[in-house]
């Protein structure tokens, strides 16, 4: 007896502000696998900014897959800054330990699509992540 593949289809649900938008591809509850995290897919807008937060105990990886953008990472306790230019022309992949802010700048003319695996699913009620403020000082 030949066992019948189930295909699902999800719909997702996009989150839109003047910088671009934000969709949330896969979670936890898709997969079934706890913990699986959750793969994002964000555009950021030319010029514009996302994140200017860090987390304490999740770890995110990100890749721009589209574009280009430069991405900031402050540690938190001894304060170094590194930057990274991501995007078509050097793809690559960087992983963003807890208790590192980031944010990631569309340098490009074109809108940056970027991807992003984080270790643990965002829930508003245990979100870890904590905003900077005033984000004017250190996103520029």
């Amino acid at each position: 007896m030949k066992r019948q593949e189930q295909v699902t289809k999800k719909k997702l649900k996009i989150k839109k502000d003047h910088r671009g938008w934000l969709v949330e591809i896969l979670r936890n509850e898709d997969v079934g696998i706890e913990p699986f995290g959750q793969i994002l897919l964000t555009v950021a807008k030319p010029g514009q900014v996302k994140g200017g937060h860090y987390h304490k105990r999740k770890t995110e990886w990100y890749c721009v897959i589209k574009g280009t953008g430069l991405l900031t990472i402050i540690n938190n306790d001894s304060k170094e800054q590194k930057e990274h230019v991501l995007g078509e022309a050097s793809m690559s992949l960087v992983k963003i330990s807890p208790n590192n802010t980031h944010f990631i700048k569309n340098i490009g003319k074109e809108d940056m699509f970027l991807l992003i695996y984080i270790n643990a699913a965002f829930y508003q009620s245990d979100s870890d992540t904590y905003e900077i403020e005033p984000k004017s000082k250190i996103i520029t």
